[in-house]
């Protein structure tokens, strides 16, 4: 997720914005950039790569001025670059503007506006803002920005500045943080606590639709009709570093909670608010495109070869072609059968794995068509790829994958939902249903972190055990083995998942009285099979704790303890099976005294052999 800062006081803004901006480098980032209210002018300065190296290039010539934003990006649309950088502004340098999220109709109104003579800078959506708010400028910055909001469809938290009003900064958000820092003759603006933490604890939270016109003076509030909004101060009491976590103890944590977002991100733009469509427009399959694809392959890593398990059974039942998930640092050593009749998706979070890249561009070498299934624009992946589908979740900071992994599972349901409408295998009724289930995710998401209390219970009474063992049949077995790495990967207890028909097979040996045996029975189409497995490792003592659908009143029969879910179908089941998962690895983490965020011998983006 980007970063935003903005300034209007009687103090140089240029310092405060990078300092604010430091404060914020925590989110991930590829560039940076500032504009700051000249008495000439709006000076724009900005650069890819780390906020030094801006720094280094305002070196004894910094802005000079008491008003100014700020930004580092977290590119979405286009790649990092200068160009790209933000502040954005329309040609004439005169309107400034700074986003966090995704304008939707971009393509649709860039073109309108290139029809009409005006030129591009960039290849980002947040410039066609920029030239918008200029475009509806008749001296009144108010007016232009609600006209601008009335115009684009997406998320945004937006900061707005104009040369003609030197005075005044006007912010707005939909669905992307935004605050306002109350000082003494100066005001603040940003996306995080933590980049005002240091001058005022007096903030404004702003909600959707709220636009505020912040200047020196004061800070006022209204929607997009003009009524007044009488806004509650909201007092930070979170230290420095509590801030960057947004008041959680961990990222890891944190990033936990963002998930209902981070679906929401991703589904944007490729599933229609109201509606049941699902598409890739930076795709642009047709049918033909499959017509010579026999098979496709699914390269990844860790966890983000375990979503690629989940995606096998997508694209196998909903798209009918033939899938083979393969461990990226197997993959190219193995002499694969691919060739020009196979597609090979990739997936990464960083899309620098070093084993995955090289997966991909041996798939490359063998003639396959290539699909990057990245976190961040402009990664060597996703370069390398020759298309991409970005999971919209904003920098990853723990080293244990949360939010990276839903918004992969995400993504695999809807290409195979595309896919399979293309290609004539999925009716358009079992399409909509799934669709209007994907609706549901975020807020079923949210309702399940509402109600953690049972989890930790469960994680302080088993926290101390050496070994833990997880089952499910289907899909059910590829949540569990992501279960089994959360636990293993953050707390150090030693985890193994199994495909639950496989105990009787070598397994049942390892469970004796009172070891853990989380058992996942979300597939209705195997539950039977999977209960009865159940009791078999409950006739040998062991400790069962059950994840099961909302309304299942049978297996608590059958389980020591049930931790419940929201009904939802089998493909939608694996999103929310995973919370709890995710939840009983960090609780328990906890509970051993780990470092969570950074767990031993491990790093976040794996870049050697």
């Amino acid at each position: 997720m980007c970063g935003i800062v903005g300034y209007v006081g009687n103090a140089q803004a240029a310092p405060f914005l990078l300092d604010g901006m430091s404060k914020l480098e925590y989110r991930g980032y590829d560039s940076a950039g500032i504009a700051v209210y000249e008495k000439d002018g709006i000076r724009v300065e900005k650069c890819v790569g780390r906020l030094d190296a801006l720094r280094h290039k305002l070196e004894g010539k910094m802005p000079v001025g008491t008003m100014g934003i700020g930004h580092t990006r977290w590119a979405t649309h286009g790649r990092p670059s200068d160009r790209n950088s933000h502040p954005h502004t329309d040609e004439s340098g005169n309107f400034v503007v700074v986003h966090n999220g995704i304008i939707e109709n971009y393509l649709m109104l860039k073109e309108q506006l290139i029809a009409k003579g005006q030129k591009f800078a960039s290849d980002t959506d947040t410039e066609i803002v920029a030239h918008l708010f200029a475009d509806f400028y008749e001296g009144d910055m108010e007016e232009a920005v609600k006209k601008v909001l009335r115009t684009i469809e997406g998320s945004y938290s937006l900061v707005f500045m104009c040369k003609a009003e030197p005075d005044k900064l006007i912010c707005t958000k939909k669905d992307n943080p935004l605050i306002i820092g109350l000082g003494e003759g100066e005001n603040f603006i940003a996306s995080d606590i933590p980049a005002i933490i240091a001058k005022t604890r007096r903030t404004y939270i702003m909600s959707d639709g709220e636009i505020a016109t912040v200047t020196r003076e004061g800070v006022w509030v209204q929607d997009i009709n003009g009524t007044p909004i009488t806004k509650k101060v909201f007092e930070v009491n979170w230290n420095a570093e509590a801030a960057e976590k947004g008041g959680f103890e961990h990222f890891m944590l944190k990033e936990i909670y963002e998930q209902p977002k981070a679906i929401k991100d991703t589904m944007r733009g490729r599933l229609a608010e109201n509606g049941t469509e699902i598409n890739f427009a930076e795709l642009g399959w047709t049918a033909e495109d499959f017509t010579g694809i026999s098979k496709i392959f699914i390269v990844a890593c860790g966890t983000a070869y375990h979503a690629g398990i989940v995606g096998k059974y997508y694209l196998e039942n909903l798209a009918r072609i033939p899938v083979e998930v393969d461990i990226a640092s197997e993959f190219r050593y193995r002499n694969p059968l691919v060739d020009a009749n196979c597609l090979t998706i990739v997936i990464s979070q960083s899309g620098e794995t070093i084993d995955t890249l090289a997966a991909l561009k041996e798939a490359k070498r063998l003639g396959s068509r290539t699909l990057a299934v990245t976190n961040v624009v402009g990664s060597s992946i996703a370069r390398e790829a020759d298309q991409v589908v970005y999971t919209y979740a904003g920098p990853e900071i723990a080293v244990a994958s949360t939010k990276a992994y839903t918004t992969q599972l995400l993504v695999m349901l809807m290409l195979a939902v595309y896919v399979g409408r293309l290609r004539g295998t999925l009716s358009e009724a079992k399409a909509a249903e799934l669709a209007e289930g994907l609706h549901k995710v975020p807020e079923q998401l949210h309702d399940m972190l509402e109600n953690v209390d049972q989890i930790k219970v469960f994680a302080r009474n088993y926290g101390s055990c050496l070994d833990a063992f997880f089952l499910g049949r289907s899909l059910d077995y590829a949540v569990a083995l992501e279960g089994a790495l959360k636990l293993k990967e953050i707390s150090y207890i030693h985890a193994e998942a199994y495909a639950a028909g496989e105990l009787k097979h070598g397994t049942l040996a390892l469970i004796v009285e009172g070891v853990p045996v989380i058992v996942l029975a979300t597939q209705e189409d195997v539950y039977d099979k999977t209960v009865s497995n159940l009791q078999e490792v409950k006739a040998r003592e062991a400790m069962v704790i059950a994840i099961a659908l909302e309304g299942d009143d049978s297996i608590a029969k059958y389980a020591d303890h049930v931790i419940y879910i929201p009904r939802a179908g089998k493909e939608l089941a694996p999103l929310l099976a995973v919370l709890p998962l995710q939840l009983l690895a960090y609780y328990a983490a906890l509970t051993r005294g780990c470092d969570v965020d950074k767990p031993r011998n491990l790093a976040k983006s794996v870049t050697v052999e």
